[in-house]
């Protein structure tokens, strides 16, 4: 299996001069050189000066700064640290392969070794989701907590996921008063935020190849024994929501499973003040 990377030195230029543009405008946090045996990953810490940190987990296709509408409050309480993985775009640098589930685990794990974190609350979105759950299943012992929004893992990727997918990536190249009005109908919010799909058409020439999820079984959800919330989309695109609740609140009783009203998979952008009220006050309870 190749590594993800940039086709060419000159895509890579203009994505990480517009990605280090952004991140300096909208979260200026210092970056941190992370090595692992795959590679390279970038921490960007902030927040809070005490505490057990919030580790942000990007989801694919995703880089840090998809947090920065909740880094804010997030770091009120709690250090920050949000991550570029390695094998997803960002300034991150991919080596050596990714090719299994736990190979994703072990990489989290190294980059949070190699910043001498020990214990984390972990947070990721869809892919980042999985990763941080299956790092918690595979890896037992450093979360504090887990906050997972509509998080993969629960389902296999669906034809309607990706129509979901497509559609806004077509939208996103058109012009942004249109590209607005399609957010609402196609029920992706991130069509509104200009920040991040400034960066899009710069990333269409990265080529991600990291495993695809696999299932969760109810076995190993049933021995998660972390406190653990999951924000799902009202209206997901990769799985019914309602079932999803169902289903996590029989095998999980303990987790807090919540829905995100009117929210597909665009949770974090959908709702960007909520899910950072939410996570921040399930934090404080745990």
């Amino acid at each position: 299996m190749k590594t993800s990377e940039f086709t060419s030195p000159a895509g890579l230029s203009r994505f990480l001069a517009a990605h280090d543009a952004a991140l300096t405008r909208l979260m200026p946090f210092p970056p941190s050189p992370v090595p692992t045996s795959f590679g390279t990953a970038v921490a960007y810490r902030g927040g809070a000066s005490s505490g057990t940190p919030i580790v942000l987990v990007p989801g694919a296709g995703g880089s840090a700064i998809t947090w920065y509408r909740l880094v804010a409050r997030l770091g009120r309480d709690n250090p920050v640290i949000a991550l570029d993985l390695v094998g997803e775009p960002g300034a991150a640098r991919q080596t050596a392969p990714i090719t299994t589930a736990r190979d994703v685990a072990v990489s989290l794990a190294e980059t949070l070794d190699a910043l001498d974190v020990p214990r984390a609350h972990l947070v990721g979105m869809s892919y980042g989701g999985w990763t941080a759950l299956r790092h918690e299943i595979d890896l037992p012992g450093r979360a504090a907590s887990l906050t997972l929004l509509d998080p993969a893992g629960f389902g296999r990727v669906t034809t309607r996921f990706m129509l979901w997918l497509i559609a806004g990536g077509l939208a996103s190249f058109a012009p942004r008063a249109l590209r607005h009005r399609l957010a609402g109908p196609l029920r992706n919010a991130t069509l509104r935020d200009d920040e991040l799909m400034a960066l899009l058409p710069l990333q269409m020439s990265f080529r991600r190849r990291l495993p695809a999820p696999d299932v969760f079984t109810d076995t190993e959800l049933s021995g998660v024994d972390v406190p653990t919330m999951f924000l799902l989309g009202e209206h997901s695109a990769l799985y019914p929501a309602a079932s999803a609740a169902a289903r996590l609140t029989s095998v999980m009783p303990k987790a807090r499973v919540e829905i995100v009203p009117g929210a597909s998979h665009d949770v974090p952008t959908y709702a960007p003040d909520e899910v950072a009220d939410r996570i921040a006050t399930f934090l404080t309870s745990v």
